[in-house]
């Protein structure tokens, strides 16, 4: 799996999406395909699924910041483990996008504070470590502004 969190470094915000099968706001991204590398797959799930071309963060680049591991839900037969590659992409409130049709409830821009205040049970298990990590890994330097709870 490769996830990827689309961040708008001067609001402090995260892009989530309220994904259908999981019935949780994740970010968004999907399974490797063969022959696919991970960061191939980033860029392939952004234009499938926002409609936006995939702008790695420059403070990280093309590299995940997180890998885990997680059980997935759903039947028997549907549940599998994914083990996860997390990257993170820039974004900003303003742009456009163009969610692809039924994979979510509702795509939504979210304050690191709203995500930290909100209950846990609705977000990926790994989304409140990931964002520990996006801040610590944001730069402090003056021309690039590091994300704040």
């Amino acid at each position: 799996m490769s996830y990827f969190l689309v961040v708008d470094r001067i609001t402090s915000h995260v892009l989530l999406v309220d994904h259908i099968k999981a019935g949780k706001w994740l970010p968004t991204g999907g399974h490797v395909e063969p022959g696919e590398s991970a960061v191939d797959t980033v860029r392939r799930e952004a234009r499938e699924e926002l409609g936006i071309r995939a702008r790695f963060a420059p403070w990280i680049g093309e590299r995940p910041l997180l890998v885990t591991v997680t059980e997935t839900v759903g039947s028997p037969d549907d549940r599998h483990t994914d083990v996860s590659l997390w990257f993170v992409l820039e974004g900003n409130l303003g742009q456009p996008l163009s969610p692809g049709a039924g994979e979510f409830h509702d795509v939504r821009w979210w304050s690191l504070q709203d995500v930290f205040a909100g209950d846990p049970a609705r977000f990926d298990p790994h989304l409140g470590r990931m964002l520990d990590k996006l801040v610590e890994a944001t730069p402090p330097a003056a021309s690039a502004q590091r994300l704040r709870l």
